[in-house]
C-alpha cells in the first residue's frame, strides 16, 4: 500500500469522501510526527474512520478491487490450488474464480510484483489482485486451511520454498526448453529451427510460467547468496548470469541464447519500463518480498552490440540497521564517531572508491542518531533505502532539482541533520559547506583514495582552505574487505614479501606470536574461503594543526603526516590488524588497501 508519485494523498481522499475532517486529519498527521505508523492506522487507532471506508479507499488510490473477507468467504476448492505456506509467505488468499478464468485473489499487498507473479505460474491461469486488511486476510488463511482436506495445494507449495536447492540446473533446463517450445524460435525454409527470434512473440512469451519462473529464481537465489548485484548478459551463444557476493562477480549459470530476449523483457515489466524500447538505457525498480523480508531491486539496463544487458542492485534494508558497532570500526574509533555524530554542527565526508560501503557507513550514522527531536533531510540521487522519520529527497535534474538547488531550499526547512549524497561540484560542495557554518551537521561523500586527500580534492574543486578549515570536522576514508568464513579458516603463513609491502616485520620480537588465517573453502562459503564483509576505515580528525594546513594549501602528504602525528590509524594498518586478528587475510587485504598505502 506504498503510494506512488502523482496519486492523491489517502488523508485528502478520506476528506473528500466525507470520511473524516480536515481538523481530523490534522490531528491524525500531528500524531503520525511522533510514530513510525501509517497515517491511516493512526486515523483507525483514532476511531476517526472505519476500517472498510480505508481499504475502500485505499483500493481507489492504488487502482485495485476491495474486498470484504467478513462477507465474501473465501471458495476451498479455489484456495487450495495454493499450499498454505504459500498463502502466508504472500499473506494473499484466493477467494473464487471471476470471469474470463480469472482467479480473485485477496492480497494485503496487490503491487507486489513477485508475489504476483508465484500466483499466476502456480494458478496457472491470470490473477485479479484484490486488496483486503493483513489482520482479515490471516483470518481466512487459518481458517480454510484448518481442514486437512483443503490444503490439497502442498505439492504447489513445495515448488516455491526458496531453497537453495530450488535453483537445480535441471529445471532451468526444462524451462529453457519449455521457452523454446512457446514458439519464439523460427523455423527456415526446409522446417528446421533457426536461431531467428520472433519479435512479435517476446513480449506473449515473457507473460508466460517458465520465463516467469526462471527470473524468480533467479532473484531468489541472489537474494539466498547474499549478493548485492546480478548481472544478465547477454553473449554470442547464450546468456551468462552473474553474482557479486562479498564485492567479487561469480557466474552462477548460463542459460539459451533464445532465453535473452523473454528473459530480459520480463526483468523490464517487473521493474515497470518500456519493453518496446531497446535501443537506449533504462531504468527502474523492483520490490520484492522473501522469507519475510522486503527488498528492492534497483533495475539498469543498456543496450549492447548483441543485446540488451540487465544489472540489478539489491537493495537489502537490513544492512543500514545492522549499527554503526557493527560495521568494523574499532573500539578507539567507534568512540571518536560517536562524539562526532553527536556535533551540532560541522561537515563528516566518507571517502571511498564506488562499492566501498560509504552510503552503509552513513545510513548508520543515520539510524544512530534518528530520534523525534531531530529534524534530518536527505537528497540524494538515488534514494537507496528508505528509513521512517526521515525527509528523503530524490535529484531529478530534468525537472531542475540538483543537489545544489535543493540544498538551498533544504536550510528553510528548519533541518538539524543533512546527508548529501555526494558532493560533485563547488556549487554543491561551498552550499553544504554554509549548512555546516550555520548550525547544521552535513554528512556528504567525496571520491578520494585516503582521509588526508579529502581536503586537497575540495581545494581543487575550487572551495577556499579557510572555508574548509572551518566547517569540516572529520574524513573518513573506508574499504570493504571479505571475511573469512569461520567454518572453514585455518592458520598459514603469507609470504614475507607481502607482509614486508604491508609494514609488517615477521622476524621482529614483538609478532613472534602473531598468526594469519586463510579460508580453505567449505560448502558454507561457495568453496571462496570467505563469507560476508567487513569495513576497513581511516578516520583523519580536523585538529587546530591540519586546520592551520589547509588554510596554507599544504599537500596531502603533509597532511597525512600531520595526521599520523595525532594518532591517525592509516587504512593499511586498521586491515593488517583485522588480518592479525583472523577477521581477513594477508590476500584480501593486499586486494583491497595495496594501492592506497
Amino acid at each position: 500500500m506504498r503510494r506512488s508519485r502523482g496519486r492523491k494523498l489517502i488523508g485528502q481522499m478520506l476528506v473528500e469522501k466525507g470520511h473524516i475532517t480536515d481538523e481530523q486529519l490534522e490531528e491524525a498527521l500531528a500524531a503520525q510526527e511522533q510514530s513510525t505508523q501509517r497515517i491511516g492506522e493512526i486515523l483507525m487507532d483514532l476511531d476517526f474512520v472505519e476500517e472498510e471506508e480505508l481499504y475502500q479507499t485505499l483500493a481507489e488510490q492504488t487502482n485495485v478491487g476491495y474486498v470484504n473477507l467478513k462477507e465474501t468467504k473465501p471458495d476451498p476448492s479455489v484456495a487450495g490450488l495454493i499450499g498454505q505456506d504459500v498463502a502466508k509467505r504472500h499473506m494473499a488468499v484466493p477467494i473464487d474464480r471471476g470471469e474470463e478464468g480469472t482467479i480473485r485473489v485477496a492480497m494485503a499487498e496487490p503491487a507486489d510484483v513477485m508475489a504476483l507473479d508465484d500466483l499466476k505460474m502456480r494458478l496457472q491461469v491470470a490473477v485479479e489482485p484484490l486488496l483486503a486488511p493483513a489482520d482479515a486476510i490471516e483470518s481466512a488463511i487459518e481458517k480454510v486451511y484448518s481442514d486437512a482436506a483443503t490444503g490439497g495445494g502442498g505439492a504447489a507449495a513445495g515448488g516455491g520454498g526458496g531453497g537453495g536447492g530450488d535453483f537445480g540446473m535441471g529445471e532451468m533446463a526444462q524451462l529453457a526448453e519449455s521457452v523454446r517450445e512457446s514458439g519464439i524460435i523460427g523455423a527456415d525454409d526446409e522446417g528446421g529451427e533457426d536461431e531467428r527470434i520472433d519479435t512479435d512473440r517476446i513480449a506473449d512469451v515473457a507473460d508466460e510460467a517458465p520465463i516467469i519462473r526462471i527470473a524468480k529464481i533467479v532473484i531468489q537465489r541472489a537474494v539466498q547468496e547474499r549478493a548485492s548485484d546480478i548481472h544478465v548478459e547477454p553473449g554470442r551463444d547464450g546468456v551468462r548470469v552473474r553474482y557479486r557476493i562479498d564485492g567479487v562477480l561469480h557466474e552462477i549459470l548460463t542459460l539459451p541464447k533464445y532465453v535473452h530476449a523473454p528473459l530480459i523483457s520480463r526483468l523490464k515489466i517487473m521493474s515497470n519500463m518500456n519493453i518496446a524500447e531497446r535501443r537506449v538505457p533504462q531504468d527502474g525498480r523492483i520490490h520484492i518480498r522473501h522469507a519475510g523480508e522486503d527488498y528492492d531491486l534497483r533495475v539498469s539496463t543498456i543496450p549492447t552490440t548483441i543485446g540488451e544487458k540487465c544489472v540489478m542492485r539489491i537493495l537489502d534494508k537490513r544492512g543500514i540497521m545492522m549499527g554503526l558497532i557493527n560495521l568494523g570500526f574499532t573500539p578507539e574509533m567507534m568512540a571518536v564517531m560517536e562524539d562526532l555524530i553527536r556535533q551540532p554542527n560541522g561537515m563528516i565526508l566518507s571517502t571511498g572508491p564506488t562499492g566501498s560501503g560509504k552510503t552503509t557507513t552513513q545510513y548508520s550514522i543515520l539510524n544512530r542518531i534518528n530520534d523525534i527531536e531531530t529534524n534530518i533531510i536527505t537528497i540524494e540521487d538515488p534514494v537507496e533505502y528508505q528509513i521512517d522519520g526521515i525527509s528523503q529527497v530524490h535529484v531529478n535534474r530534468k525537472a531542475g532539482l540538483t543537489f545544489a538547488i535543493a540544498l538551498k531550499y533544504f536550510l528553510r526547512q528548519d533541518p538539524d541533520i543533512i546527508l548529501v549524497g555526494e558532493i560533485r561540484d563547488l556549487e554543491t560542495s561551498e552550499i553544504a559547506i554554509q549548512a555546516a557554518l550555520t548550525g547544521h551537521l552535513v554528512l556528504s561523500t567525496l571520491h578520494t583514495n585516503d582521509a588526508p586527500s579529502t581536503v586537497t580534492r575540495m581545494i581543487d574543486m575550487g572551495v577556499e582552505p579557510f572555508l574548509i578549515a572551518s566547517s569540516v570536522i572529520a574524513s573518513i576514508s573506508q574499504r570493504l574487505a571479505r571475511k573469512l568464513c569461520d567454518n572453514c579458516k585455518e592458520p598459514y603463513e603469507p609470504g614475507r614479501d607481502q607482509l614486508l609491502g604491508l609494514g609488517f616485520d615477521p622476524d621482529a620480537p614483538e609478532h613472534e606470536d602473531v598468526v594469519f588465517y586463510t579460508g580453505k573453502g567449505c560448502g558454507n562459503c561457495r568453496n571462496t574461503g570467505y563469507k560476508g564483509r567487513i569495513g576497513i576505515f581511516e578516520m583523519m580528525l580536523l585538529n587546530q594543526e591540519i586546520r592551520e594546513l589547509v588554510v596554507k594549501r599544504a599537500s596531502a602528504d603533509q597532511v597525512k603526516e600531520a595526521a599520523l602525528a595525532n594518532g591517525m590509524v592509516t587504512l593499511g594498518q586498521d586491515a593488517l590488524d583485522k588480518a592479525m586478528a583472523g577477521v581477513t587475510d594477508i590476500d584480501e587485504i593486499m586486494r583491497v588497501v595495496s594501492t592506497v598505502r
